[in-house]
């Protein structure tokens, strides 16, 4: 076993943080990966021992797991309102786009075209946007946010911890995913406002 802090540092740290004659953290290389278990049930098993046994990147998981929440609540709660409102903007754009091509939509139904090739027509071109939409705002957050590092202070440990941004592939796929729910619910309503528009009516329109 090889002890990340050596002997006499530690007894210099000791009394500067008031720690007497313990040990916070003692870090351990194993010969090999399934050494781990020997060593644990070793430890845990000893009376005169209290320790806590677990790997490395476990424990600075549970270190900045406080952090890890704060970061994604505040996150996927941003990222909701700008998703509302992306939605509504969508369905803005689209009521406009409907309102425009009433008499266009009208002569469609007159030559025959039901109510259902109305709304998928519509509901296509908001799906449409959407991804445009989404295809410029993806390229350019892997522009600006890919492999971007910065760092902030973890209050649960009084530690700073730094952090990468990594723009992948299934990240990208996910946006527009999302993009294109947005969309359809975006489109949803001008489409059914369209398949209702009373024919005679939008005829009239200038």
């Amino acid at each position: 076993m090889t002890v990340g802090t050596p002997d006499h540092d530690a007894k210099v740290l000791q009394p500067a943080y008031r720690r007497g004659n313990s040990y916070q953290s003692v870090i351990a290389r194993l010969s090999s990966h399934d050494a781990f278990a020997t060593l644990k049930d070793a430890l845990t098993t000893d009376p005169r021992l209290t320790v806590m046994v677990i790997r490395e990147p476990e424990y600075y998981a549970r270190q900045s797991q406080t952090l890890q929440t704060v970061i994604r609540t505040v996150g996927f709660a941003i990222a909701g309102l700008m998703g509302i409102g992306a939605i509504f903007g969508a369905v803005n754009t689209m009521y406009n786009a409907v309102a425009s091509r009433g008499r266009e939509i009208a002569t469609l139904r007159a030559l025959g075209f039901g109510s259902i090739p109305v709304v998928v027509s519509v509901l296509a071109e908001a799906v449409v946007l959407s991804l445009i939409g989404g295809v410029i705002g993806g390229l350019l957050a892997y522009a600006a946010f890919d492999g971007f590092k910065t760092s902030t202070m973890n209050f649960q440990s009084f530690s700073q911890v730094a952090f990468a941004f990594q723009v992948t592939p299934p990240l990208l796929a996910r946006g527009l995913f999302y993009a294109v729910i947005m969309g359809v619910l975006g489109g949803l309503l001008p489409a059914i406002k369209a398949a209702r528009l009373p024919i005679a009516t939008a005829l009239r329109q200038l």
